[in-house]
This record gives C-alpha cells, sequence and structure tokens, in this order.
C-alpha cells in the first residue's frame, strides 16, 4: 500500500520515511515511530493500517542518522542490534532524531492538505512520541506504547502541549509498574490505559503479542484519534 519518499530535517539532512495513503481524501495524518528494530514489516503495517482508517500514515527512520537500511527482526540478537542503534542516535547532539521527526510531522500535514497531524510510536519510538508532544510543533494528539523510559522522573518532569494517551502493560519487566503510576500521578491530563500484558503486546511478531490487549488498545487510539483530528 504505502512506498518510501526522502524527508528533509532543517539541518539539510535526508531520511527515507514509509509513507502509506488512504484511498480518498485523508481524514487526518498520523506520524508513525518505530521501534528499535527498524521500519520493518510490522512497522509498514501499522502505517498501512492507518491508512486504511482513512489517516495519512508516515513512518520515519528514525535510525538514518546512526545506520541506514535498518530492518531488523525480534530476536535476541535483532534487540541487541537495535538497542545499539538506539544508544547511538540517544548520543546524538540536540536536537538529534527529534527535528527527523518534525520533518515527517510538517510532511504530513503537507500531504494531507493541511489536516491535523498526530503521532504515535511503540518502545523506544513511544518514548519520541512523548518527547515529541512535549516539544515539537504541529502535533494534534499523541498516542505512546509502552513507551521505554517515559515514565522516568526525568522524563516525567516535561509537559506535553497536545492531548496524550498512553498504553501499558502490567507484565513489562522494562517499564515498572510503580513508575506508571507515578507518571499517572504527575499527569493527570494524559489517559494512561494499563493491560494485562507483557513489553511489545501490539506486535504481532513477537512473543508477547497479546490480541485483547492489541485489539482494545487501537480501539481506544482510533477512538482518540477520532476526537482530535477529526
Amino acid at each position: 500500500m504505502g512506498q518510501f519518499i526522502n524527508l528533509t530535517a532543517a539541518d539539510g539532512f535526508t531520511l527515507p520515511a514509509y509513507v502509506a495513503a488512504p484511498a480518498g481524501k485523508a481524514k487526518g495524518a498520523v506520524v508513525v515511530l518505530q521501534e528499535i528494530f527498524g521500519v520493518n514489516s510490522h512497522i509498514q503495517s501499522v502505517a498501512d493500517g492507518y491508512a486504511a482508517a482513512g489517516y495519512l500514515a508516515v513512518a520515519p527512520a528514525t535510525f538514518h542518522r546512526a545506520q541506514a537500511g535498518v530492518d531488523l527482526g525480534y530476536t535476541e540478537a535483532d534487540m541487541g542490534i537495535g538497542f545499539g542503534f538506539k544508544t547511538a542516535v540517544d548520543a546524538l547532539p540536540a536536537p538529534g532524531v527529534m527535528q527527523d521527526i518534525q520533518a515527517a510531522i510538517a510532511y504530513a500535514g503537507s500531504a494531507a492538505d493541511g489536516a491535523k497531524v498526530g503521532i504515535v510510536g511503540y518502545c523506544w519510538g513511544g518514548l519520541l512520541t512523548w518527547r515529541s508532544a512535549c516539544a515539537l510543533s504541529g502535533l494534534s494528539a499523541a498516542v505512546s506504547y509502552y513507551g521505554g523510559g517515559m515514565t522516568t522522573a526525568e522524563e516525567s518532569a516535561r509537559q506535553p502541549t497536545c492531548p496524550v494517551l498512553a498504553h501499558f502493560g502490567n507484565k513489562d519487566h522494562w517499564i515498572p509498574l510503580d513508575s506508571v503510576e507515578a507518571f499517572k500521578l504527575a499527569h493527570p491530563d494524559v489517559a494512561v490505559h494499563i493491560y494485562e500484558a507483557d513489553h511489545g503486546f501490539n506486535c504481532d511478531q513477537r512473543g508477547s503479542y497479546n490480541e485483547a490487549a492489541a485489539k482494545l488498545a487501537l480501539e481506544r487510539t482510533h477512538a482518540f484519534f477520532a476526537k482530535h483530528l477529526g
């Protein structure tokens, strides 16, 4: 359904992004932020799903400043490789990858004829979604799935400038449940949902996939975007 295009960030850096367009006029646009596995077949299918729901979906390759063409699976080895790329991107001088996400937001709004833009991200992409909601311009809604690190005191100190929805799993050993509860207290305006699920529960290519949790989270996400991007 989609194709890769090139985006240009404010500093002139060029990166690829997977773009999936709806059949008719877009009712909004959604920027999709990858996990640590690249813009792989799963992330492309997520973007295709938002396009099928009527949104223009844009998934920027947020590893591109560290490594081009990342397309990993979900083995332990893949996880180690992806974590290395994440570490490299996180170490970039500010604003680093945030300017690539800003370029994706700008492109999404323009390509969707000025429609409102939302953002959704998974794992590392969930953390970047939270940061985007707090620091970038042009967003009308943000949805984070199990954002790794976003419940730390440092990240929780940020303040979003658009409505935020956050999904977490209560069996997630990467994100302690007490930190999620602290995040909820610090951000009463953020809609936080906790599922009987593990980290990565939305990804049907992972062993931690939880169909019931994924379905409910997606229903809530679609309702949230319908409310704020309509």
